[in-house]
């Protein structure tokens, strides 16, 4: 990438377009809410994530998840049970597409998590589908306030307050909040992305976002980290430099993207920039986005986001690579002072749900299970934990 500010490579720039409706179901339970179990969080030396936000689509797909032994299992019991301690799920706006990562979605899949202990992360896109570098679009509700500063930032801030507080009344408070997804770009903007970042707008928005999750903490006197997320680390180094000059300072983790292929730094370097990052700003810091194949091959007619070019050397595209891989990152960012590491969408499984190109999944080579949905040895990653 030869101009860092302008060529974010995402790897799921794709993803925008994709449309999993064809299996789409209502995804609030009808179940009586499962007993929430406080997770444990003050003697947690690391984080052992994964982004579950597809899960629940996947299941009323008709994905049925089975443990190593190949015995069927509730999926979050399995991560679970494999040492995983927190969970990541993204909420989109008002997603008309879809009936998923909506309030009630969420609200199921953080149920879960929370009935067998583990902490969350809550994601807010702000847009009613995907964000990440190539794109920031403002919900459809806000587009008319796009040009005026003060109202939406009122708007972002009371969407937050609101959201969290509505969590709070059903003990379902995330431990962690990501104030946007891969926020390289400036924030809520339309269909074109505006270079360069108009920090008055975008820091103006970003505190707002950051004060409505400091005052639900307050008011309901319940811890809650900060989060602020960018793309790859090479970017981070410049964003969060530029973000300190313009008064973002109010956040407690710094959150990344990693896909070695699509970086700048390799495995064997990417802890010059953790500990930059660490050490300049003394914030905490995360890899909430990662991920590497166990395969090559295609489980369906939906092609695969991570291919060859996905791949580095000395890590296969094998089960024992992908492991490989995810203990030496593990490594890597424990001994630069990082806490921790999210695997992206590990339940992404084949099904019959469709996208723009195809029934199934565009994922199913890089999940933590194989294509029997059988969880693959990289499900031994969480081990660490335990």
């Amino acid at each position: 990438m030869k101009n860092i500010k302008k060529l974010y490579i995402s790897t799921f720039a794709i993803l925008a377009f994709l449309n999993l409706g064809s299996c789409q179901s209502d995804s609030e339970s009808t179940e009586k809410d499962p007993v929430v179990t406080p997770p444990v969080t003050e003697n947690i030396s690391f984080y052992y994530g994964a982004d579950l936000s597809y899960l629940n689509e996947m299941e009323d797909c008709g994905a049925v998840y089975k443990n190593d032994k190949g015995v069927a299992q509730d999926a979050y019991k399995i991560f679970k049970e494999a040492g995983a301690n927190l969970v990541r799920v993204r909420l989109w706006h008002n997603p008309t597409w879809t009936n998923y990562s909506n309030f009630n979605d969420v609200k199921k899949t953080i149920s879960r998590a929370k009935a067998l202990g583990m902490n969350v992360l809550l994601d807010f896109h702000y847009s009613d589908t995907w964000t990440d570098p190539e794109k920031q679009k403002i919900p459809a509700a806000w587009a008319s306030q796009m040009n005026n500063k003060e109202a939406l930032g009122k708007l972002l801030y009371d969407y937050t307050y609101k959201t969290l507080n509505d969590l709070s009344k059903e003990n379902l408070l995330p431990e962690i909040v990501q104030v946007g997804n891969e926020i390289n770009p400036m924030i809520l903007q339309g269909d074109e992305l505006v270079w360069p970042i108009n920090w008055t707008r975008n820091s103006y928005l970003l505190n707002n976002g950051i004060k409505a999750v400091r005052d639900i903490s307050k008011d309901k006197n319940k811890k809650i980290g900060v989060m602020l997320h960018i793309a790859q680390p090479e970017n981070a180094l410049w964003w969060f430099k530029e973000a300190t000059a313009n008064g973002i300072t109010d956040y407690d983790w710094i959150g990344l993207s990693y896909y070695p292929s699509y970086s700048e730094y390799t495995l064997n370097d990417v802890s010059t920039p953790i500990k930059t990052l660490i050490s300049t700003y003394k914030k905490r810091l995360m890899i909430v986005e990662t991920a590497y194949p166990f395969t090559l091959n295609n489980n369906d007619n939906a092609s695969n986001n991570l291919g060859t070019e996905a791949l580095i050397n000395g890590y296969q595209a094998t089960q024992a690579g992908q492991l490989g891989y995810l203990k030496k990152l593990k490594e890597v960012v424990a001994a630069a002072g990082g806490e921790g590491i999210i695997y992206w969408e590990p339940a992404w499984v084949s099904t019959s749900c469709k996208t723009l190109w195809g029934t199934g999944s565009h994922w199913d080579n890089a999940t933590l299970f194989d294509n029997t949905n059988k969880a693959t040895l990289g499900m031994q990653f969480y081990n660490g934990s335990k």
